[in-house]
């Protein structure tokens, strides 16, 4: 048995660890150790490299997305992937992917698609009438697995009946390449389109035409005007032309108000002047963006 004072000792000990940020969680339950120094690190590393926030309360959960990682690369400490991770630039794509977390689902926060519908496809159809090669750019910034440009898609398709007799193209990008490679398959379960408005059903085809297949696949007019890519939202962006309409909706959550400030004054800059920015329901924007106007419940407008 320990005496007394060798158990205060390793509580002083213990409590010494603490306060330098080196102690592992202690759970018997855990499979590696993950000290305050991998987790301040590793959110460091996300910090810099994505403009992704970790707060303290993130701490299991990167620890479970990144353990997958040490055991698929047969490492045995997460000191060990931290190093590989600063020596491997190949390895960043792996864990931006293990760590993005991704909810979405088709018309989600639908008044922004009635939005869009009458402020945008509508007075494009309008002003297009009778002319060809009219041009038309919409971004979806963050879009995850597919279902948001899909859903401007259905919504564009419904009013332009004949887009291939104008210049319309949907930009769908995200920092995941996993989320990426399933919204350009275009599958999705049959469940998935429960709130989807009839209007809007006929794109929406059964995988391999089986009327009792459980799975649905977006249709090739739907699907030739959206074009899926990588994009770090915190690196240059590849492109010089403006956009008629950008959505960002639910992924500013991960940034800190500086970097979400940034980001905002950027997009204002993409957009045409008219243009419109749409942002999730629980995001705001923090301080002001000059040449950028409230029209709407998180809908904004870049001013002309």
């Amino acid at each position: 048995m320990k005496s007394p004072a060798l158990r205060v000792a390793n509580r002083k000990s213990t409590t010494a660890a603490f306060a330098s940020g080196d102690l592992a969680i202690a759970d018997a339950t855990r499979e590696f150790e993950f000290s305050d120094t991998d987790f301040r690190e590793l959110a460091q590393y996300a910090y810099s490299q994505a403009g992704i926030s970790l707060a303290d309360s993130k701490r299991n959960l990167i620890y479970s997305r990144l353990s997958r990682r040490l055991r698929a690369l047969g490492q045995t400490t997460f000191k060990q992937y931290r190093n590989y991770l600063s020596e491997n630039e190949s390895e960043l794509e792996n864990f931006i992917n293990a760590i993005s977390t991704n909810l979405t689902k088709f018309f989600r926060e639908a008044h922004h698609f009635d939005h869009f519908r009458t402020h945008v496809a509508v007075p494009f159809v309008q002003g297009a009438h009778g002319k060809s090669g009219q041009r038309l750019r919409v971004w979806s910034a963050g879009c995850s697995t597919g279902e948001e440009p899909y859903t401007i898609a259905v919504v564009l398709k419904r009013e332009i009946r004949n887009p291939e007799q104008h210049d319309v193209r949907i930009l769908a990008t995200d920092i995941d390449t996993n989320v990426i490679a399933k919204g350009a398959a275009g599958e999705y379960p049959l469940s998935s389109i429960d709130e989807v408005p009839k209007t809007y059903r006929e794109y929406f085809q059964p995988l391999d035409g089986d009327p009792d297949a459980t799975e649905v696949v977006m249709g090739d007019e739907v699907r030739s005007l959206i074009s899926f890519a990588r994009i770090n939202l915190m690196d240059p962006w590849p492109f010089r032309g403006r956009f008629d309409a950008i959505f960002c909706r639910n992924v500013m959550i991960y940034f800190d108000g500086p970097t979400k400030s940034a980001l905002v004054d950027r997009f204002t800059q993409q957009l045409k002047p008219g243009g419109w920015l749409y942002i999730g329901h629980s995001e705001s924007l923090i301080g002001s963006h000059p040449g950028l106007e409230l029209v709407g419940r998180t809908v904004y407008r870049r001013e002309s």
